[in-house]
């Protein structure tokens, strides 16, 4: 049998928190579920991650910015964000993270947490990107959107629309109206 890393065994956890948070969000996951699905030591867990708390921080902060479509890479914004709405829509892959914020937003412990996640991923680049007046609130409104439809996708599953270039040009007229 092959010995375990420190690396390995981090990642094992990592991995079991993913999916386990995703599945059943923050409060319905124990410590013992966690090194079960991990394979792993409960004082493994705390010596790596500390807590449950700052396991799960640490899961939310493992899926970095919102993809690229917030870096400025010129073009139209609200296209672009348009064009990543409609393909998460359509997509048979739900988000972990998406999943993992909707299944733990009750949770008091970890409000703060998922809130600087939304924070730091999606509304602060989508405010540095905007110009004008009021762009947090212009920013905070597209989030909002993104948020909903990423949690519509979550409950209702994929959506097939006939045509993508049609929900493609709707969305955009939606995230223009918020953006501009």
């Amino acid at each position: 049998m092959e010995p375990r890393s420190r690396e390995g065994t981090r990642r094992r956890i990592l991995d079991a928190a993913v999916d386990l948070f995703a599945r059943h969000g923050y409060d319905q996951v124990t410590m013992r579920m966690l090194a079960a699905e991990a394979q792993a030591n409960v004082a493994l867990i705390n010596r790596y991650f500390g807590s449950k708390r700052e396991l799960f921080a640490e899961v939310l902060a493992q899926q970095g910015r919102f993809p690229g479509v917030l870096d400025d890479g010129g073009g139209d914004l609200a296209a672009r964000l348009a064009e990543y709405v409609a393909d998460r829509l359509g997509s048979d892959v739900a988000s972990p993270v998406l999943a993992t914020l909707t299944r733990s937003a009750s949770s008091a412990e970890i409000g703060a947490i998922a809130a600087d996640r939304i924070r730091i991923a999606i509304l602060e680049p989508l405010t540095a990107r905007l110009d004008g007046e009021q762009a947090e609130l212009r920013a905070s409104i597209a989030t909002a959107l993104i948020m909903g439809i990423g949690q519509f996708r979550q409950l209702m599953g994929p959506v097939t629309p006939v045509r993508r270039a049609e929900l493609v040009t709707r969305l955009t007229a939606v995230f223009r109206a918020c953006l501009d």
